[in-house]
């Protein structure tokens, strides 16, 4: 097992650049395209925040099909995203409301209740940006259209986690419930 200050050096002598345009892009979305959202879910990714070292911050090219949301509506409660749009116009819902972008947009969605957000490729081209964000662990997020929350322990995009948890809202047990 490598030791944090071994990863550092390693992250340290890696190319601190990438070229987008060469990043090798992986289909993110529902396991097999099928079940439950794969019609309305599903993207192309590549995180290029670890191809070039940074240890604090997360960069991810993101590729959205027309019609397509790359994830579910959620807010984190720990960390924060920044979206820049490349290419492509779409819709970021952001607390109660929608907001219109194209090319050239920024968007901030900062951690805390009230801030829960989605983009959404409302056009007919390919929407694509960067999420730029804090890498910070452990992290709760919820998902107000589902009902859900998740509690992930670890550096968010450091698979496997040490913890990864869904439930709903609803399953909620009782501080003392099944103790002895």
């Amino acid at each position: 097992m490598s030791t944090s200050s071994e990863d550092n050096a390693r992250a340290r002598t890696r190319r601190p650049v990438i070229n987008m345009a060469k990043a090798d892009l992986t289909a993110y979305g529902p396991p097999d395209g099928s079940g439950p959202g794969a019609t309305k879910f599903g993207a192309m990714t590549a995180r290029l925040g670890p191809a070039i070292g940074a240890e604090k911050l997360g960069c991810t090219l993101v590729v959205i099909e027309p019609g397509k949301r790359p994830w579910p509506y959620h807010l984190h409660h720990t960390n924060e995203e920044m979206y820049v749009i490349l290419e492509g116009t779409g819709t970021l819902r952001f607390g109660p409301d929608e907001h219109p972008l194209t090319a050239g947009d920024v968007a901030a969605c900062p951690p805390g209740p009230g801030t829960a957000h989605q983009i959404i490729n409302t056009g007919d081209t390919p929407l694509r940006y960067l999420i730029i964000s804090t890498m910070e662990g452990p992290e709760i997020a919820e998902y107000p259209d589902s009902g859900k929350i998740g509690a992930l322990a670890g550096v968010p995009g450091d698979k496997p986690y040490p913890l990864f948890h869904l439930s709903r809202k609803s399953d909620a047990k009782d501080y003392w419930d099944g103790e002895v």
